[in-house]
């Protein structure tokens, strides 16, 4: 995962290169990393060569870990993550943003097709759908949320703990919220890339100059990291207690227990500052190990709306193949009908202007009679699944080919 996350634009780029992709949208989350690709026929191979050559992760182990999902299947899977049901908390709220953006991203980089960009609203309509209709985020749940919840138990009282929080995006908002909500107001946040005075002005907070980290560090009873980076940004070095070059000459000895909870993907605080006497780790494979039970109910629930959604969706999708077999049915009788107005029209110059007019407005009344019938029965063949039949009995009665196949 930590892998594959690092290098999610090389990736991105790699498969939107791939001759038989028409589109491909890539969603890497702390625990996640998912490619939808367009693609004619099943290329599932050749994308795993991609991301194994760009990751640098051997082919045999990314098949063994990779989960191939097409057609309906792959549907249902994107709105079941959308809504939180796939999460290692169930009903987790920061998915859904995180799948919009995935959305977003795909859109500006311009690998979107139509029919990803359907597949990806019907995505967004769906968690709505579940969230406004079931209970399973009535509780605020989230990566963020079980974390504190697990850090309880490590600190006394929230209102008089030091926290420093390291990073400014998605989940930073998150974090904060749940951080106050528990009755915490002392923190002070600190950017790797610069943002932290705009971020902390914007949310009441203490900015940390990148210059006092390190005493930043040593105050803090709970250190927070949730930061977007290759490596990790906190290292044993970072709590060393040796007078190192740089480093404030603290005393061992005066030092209190501090938790550090490491919410980053790729992770970015290394394990071996665990090692540390009085420093106590919490990361996402840890937290995740602790997800609450879900209440089946909602669950249930909300796992029959995805599943309602992603039939939907399909019949939608087969329905809309059929509108060549509709356009070319009505470009046929629309033909004949300009023809015999045509001819309506050349009789009627010299003496009947108004029986032309007459003629002309009950050519189109039985024209539009005409094509209710097979429009509706082409266009519900569509939703079964059963659109090339429509197109050989167009074949058939016609002679005409539509579009797709002409």
């Amino acid at each position: 995962m930590e892998r594959l996350t690092a290098r999610t634009p090389e990736i991105t780029e790699a498969l939107t290169a791939i001759e038989s992709a028409e589109g491909a949208v890539v969603l890497s989350t702390c625990n996640r990393f998912e490619a939808y690709v367009q693609a004619p026929h099943d290329i599932s191979d050749e994308i795993i060569e991609r991301i194994s050559t760009v990751a640098g992760v051997p082919v045999s182990s990314l098949s063994t870990a990779a989960d191939v999902e097409t057609e309906h299947r792959a549907a249902e899977h994107l709105f079941a993550v959308a809504s939180g049901l796939k999460s290692a908390v169930v009903g987790e709220e920061e998915i859904a943003g995180q799948v919009r953006r995935a959305h977003i991203e795909a859109r500006d980089r311009g690998s979107l097709t139509n029919h990803l960009e359907r597949l990806f609203q019907t995505a967004t309509r769906t968690s709505r759908t579940v969230k406004h209709r079931t209970e399973i985020r009535s509780q605020g749940r989230s990566l963020v949320r079980l974390a504190l919840r697990l850090a309880e138990s490590r600190v006394s009282t929230w209102e008089d703990a030091n926290v420093l929080l390291i990073g400014t995006g998605a989940y930073a908002g998150a974090t904060v919220a749940a951080l106050r909500s528990r009755g915490a107001e002392r923190i002070s946040v600190h950017s790797p890339s610069g943002r932290a005075a705009a971020y902390a002005e914007s949310h009441a907070l203490t900015a940390v100059d990148p210059r006092e980290l390190r005493a930043a560090l040593d105050a803090a009873d709970v250190i927070i990291t949730c930061s977007r980076t290759d490596q990790p940004l906190l290292t044993e070095a970072d709590f060393e207690t040796d007078g190192a070059a740089g480093a404030p000459d603290f005393d061992p000895g005066s030092r209190h227990p501090r938790l550090l909870i490491d919410l980053g993907m790729p992770r970015n605080i290394d394990p071996a500052v665990a090692r540390i006497d009085g420093v106590e780790l919490l990361d996402l494979e840890t937290v995740a190990r602790h997800a609450p039970v879900t209440e089946l109910s909602a669950e249930h629930e909300a796992l029959e709306i995805v599943h309602d959604a992603a039939i939907e969706f399909g019949a939608s999708q087969a329905e809309r193949d059929t509108l060549p077999v509709l356009l070319a049915l009505r470009g046929h009788v629309n033909a004949i009908l300009e023809e015999e107005l045509c001819r309506a029209r050349r009789t009627g110059e010299e003496d009947a202007e108004a029986s032309a007019a007459d003629v002309e407005a009950a050519l189109r009344r039985l024209t539009g009679r005409l094509l209710h019938a097979p429009t509706t029965r082409i266009r519900s063949l569509g939703r079964e699944g059963r659109a090339s039949e429509a197109s050989d009995a167009l074949s058939a009665l016609f002679g005409l080919e539509s579009a797709d196949r002409a």
